[in-house]
């Protein structure tokens, strides 16, 4: 009786591990499967987060950058500058007036040059249509004065040295030149009606036939 006892207790002990094993390696395996895939999905979502917020951000400087330009209707941003003439040029001082107002570089450099000649060559049909040309660029008076003479160019020249119509206008910008980032004037337009609201815009120049573009557009005024 003694013995059947004992073996009695054994097999009872075998059973209640063996049914523990069984029951808990399971549970064990499920927990872990669903903790993984809890993980991962809070990883997933962690990262679409942060993807939506790098996207929200790129969109909102990309916003800002293009409400820095002036748009067609609205005020023109009103300036007091120093010009090659060596007086102050206002815009406010030509209202009343279809003004062109162009953004360049830099004073004697190709395409400045070429297109400062084109309007200088278009002056009597400008001046048809009751507008004027004022040239504004980084550069010195001096600078300017040297660039008028070189050329023969009889409209204004304002020297924005330290880039106060730039940044007003929208067109100091970052500039990439062979992977070298760098600040500087993006080549742009902006016809001013005589009411002195913007017109018409052209935010990055080309300069071959831009003169004829802009003639084209003020007679669309009339």
């Amino acid at each position: 009786m003694a013995t059947s006892k004992s073996t009695k207790k054994t097999v009872k002990k075998t059973v209640k591990k063996s049914v523990k094993k069984s029951t808990s390696k399971p549970k064990s395996k499920t927990a872990k499967k669903s903790a993984k895939t809890a993980a991962k999905k809070s990883t997933v979502k962690s990262k679409s987060a942060g993807t939506s917020k790098k996207s929200v951000k790129s969109d909102s400087k990309s916003k800002r950058r293009a409400s820095g330009m002036p748009v067609v209707g609205q005020l023109a941003p009103d300036f007091a500058v120093l010009s090659d003439t060596n007086g102050v040029v206002s815009l406010s001082r030509y209202k009343g007036k279809n003004v062109v107002l162009y953004f360049y570089p830099k004073d004697d450099t190709p395409g400045c040059t070429r297109e400062a000649c084109s309007f200088q060559e278009h002056k009597a049909k400008l001046i048809g249509r009751n507008a004027i040309v004022i040239g504004v660029s980084p550069d010195s008076v001096d600078s300017h004065k040297k660039f008028r003479s070189k050329y023969g160019l009889d409209f204004v020249l304002v020297a924005d040295q330290d880039r106060d119509v730039c940044q007003s206008y929208g067109v100091w910008v970052e500039k990439n030149n062979y992977g070298k980032k760098y600040m500087g004037v993006q080549r742009a337009t902006f016809l001013i009606d005589a009411s002195g609201r913007i017109a018409y815009v052209w935010p990055k120049v080309s300069v071959d036939g831009h003169t004829e573009e802009v003639l084209a557009e003020i007679d669309r005024l009339a």
